[in-house]
């Protein structure tokens, strides 16, 4: 093993290719938090995570005056003792999105650090269950889409090998959410999965309205219906409908997790590496899951969640949506609707430093050193 020499922390601000926006927001922005951590063999893993617009600054506050500094002497081998005593360490501020933003770009670049000392990628590292993923396209899918469009860029991904897309929810009134899904579908087929995302935009009440629609459909689930911190809703919404119920995304620990599998709520884990904590906590709902018999779908992330699918049984699709081409060299390999996880060490991201060190946000890069 080898301890923890040099710990770096930096942003870049990565501005979405495409229009994104959905029930409650539009995607101005990806503020993007990166760790790198140097080891005492001189081996270094890097680690990230996001915001969606803005809060990007609190996460580098939090690394800077809690965090790193920690980590400088650590065995970098150590990661389950590490995270637990970040976690800790943050209990003022725990369970939520900063602080599990936070532990994660550690934690990230802890796994890539392991990896690569070992010379093994990710998806070996951390299981090693499969080779291959299917993938759902959320691109062609956003809210703002007109339904002729949404129709034509449905039809585009079926084309280029997309076995599913994504439709978002929360239109003005339920006939014009049915009016585009029944486009969709009579567009696509039968055979072409529709996912939809309500991103937390109804009550019960009009969840349990809205899902008879998704019903008539056949959608292959409903994505975060109503509020993450509801459970009891989400329980009633399960018990009346049969289009799976989908959770996740904001959900920052493994207990929020346990009582919605407990409870009934969920059908599909939708895990989000950077909000659950980093790759240690994901990997320990995701075999939590397995226990339940629930699938595993993971938002956002596709770059980084391409090698933890594929390390364990239960996952089902990968969601399509490219972070991270602005700054890395190259993307994930994709074959007939299929994601291949990279053969090389490390998370099976090739980043682009030169890029990302022209990007950075000012008076966002810290250092520490032993």
């Amino acid at each position: 093993m080898a301890k923890i020499e040099r710990v770096e922390v930096m942003m870049v601000d990565l501005k979405p290719k495409t229009v994104r926006s959905d029930a409650i927001q539009s995607f101005v922005s990806q503020e993007t938090p990166i760790v790198r951590i140097t080891d005492s063999d001189g081996c270094v893993g890097t680690g990230y995570a996001y915001t969606i617009g803005t809060g990007g600054h609190s996460i580098i506050a939090l690394l800077k005056n809690t965090l790193a500094p920690r980590l400088i002497g650590k065995e970098a081998e150590a990661i389950e003792a590490i995270w637990r005593e970040l976690f800790f360490v943050t209990h003022a501020t725990t369970v939520g999105a900063i602080s599990s933003l936070a532990l994660a770009t550690i934690d990230t670049a802890l796994w890539d650090l392991r990896c690569r000392r070992a010379k093994q990628p990710l998806h070996i590292m951390a299981g090693g269950a499969k080779t291959k993923i299917p993938l759902y396209n959320t691109e062609c899918g956003w809210l703002h889409i007109e339904k002729s469009q949404l129709v034509e860029e449905a039809l585009e991904a079926k084309e280029n090998g997309f076995r599913a897309s994504k439709v978002k929810l929360g239109s003005a009134h339920i006939s014009e959410d049915r009016a585009r899904l029944i486009a969709v579908r009579d567009a696509v087929g039968d055979d072409f999965e529709i996912m939809t995302d309500a991103n937390q935009g109804f009550n019960a009440s009009e969840a349990i309205r809205r899902a008879r629609v998704l019903e008539e459909v056949g959608c292959a689930w409903f994505e975060e219906p109503i509020h993450g911190d509801d459970v009891g809703q989400h329980v009633q919404l399960a018990r009346s409908t049969s289009v799976p119920i989908a959770v996740g995304e904001s959900l920052y620990s493994i207990s929020q997790f346990k009582e919605y599998f407990a409870m009934g709520g969920a059908s599909i884990a939708q895990i989000d590496v950077a909000r659950i904590g980093g790759i240690t906590p994901f990997l320990k709902v995701a075999h939590m899951a397995e226990a339940f018999n629930i699938p595993v779908c993971p938002h956002f992330l596709m770059e980084l969640h391409l090698g933890l699918v594929c390390a364990i049984p239960n996952s089902v699709w990968l969601e399509y949506i490219p972070q991270l081409d602005l700054i890395t060299n190259d993307t994930m390999r994709m074959e007939d609707g299929y994601a291949f996880p990279s053969e090389e060490a490390g998370l099976g991201i090739n980043w682009n430093w030169e890029v990302i060190n022209k990007m950075r946000v000012e008076g966002c890069t810290l250092e520490f050193s032993k």
